[in-house]
């Protein structure tokens, strides 16, 4: 069997370590899956761009995090839903 040896940065290997404990993984099968992905898709199995979500924009992050502090402060308004 190969051994396969990579450096990445430390807070990244332990946000990765404990995002694959939780889906009761560890690092070597986590590159496993990836690499067969790579393999069946003949690609990288995901669009690799220097887009950035529009979710995630500083002007929507601004709102998201107003709304928490209101949600929190129990400053909630009531909508009703009307279906047609």
């Amino acid at each position: 069997m190969a051994q396969v040896n990579i450096r990445m940065d430390d807070s990244l290997k332990e946000k990765a370590d404990s995002l694959f404990e939780e889906l009761g993984l560890n690092m070597t099968t986590a590159v496993n899956i990836f690499v067969r992905q790579v393999i069946r898709q003949g690609g990288i199995p995901f669009e690799i761009t220097t887009k950035i979500d529009p979710f995630y924009s500083e002007s929507n992050l601004r709102v998201l995090r107003q709304s928490i502090q209101d949600a929190d402060a129990g400053r909630l308004t009531e909508h009703e839903l009307i279906e047609e």
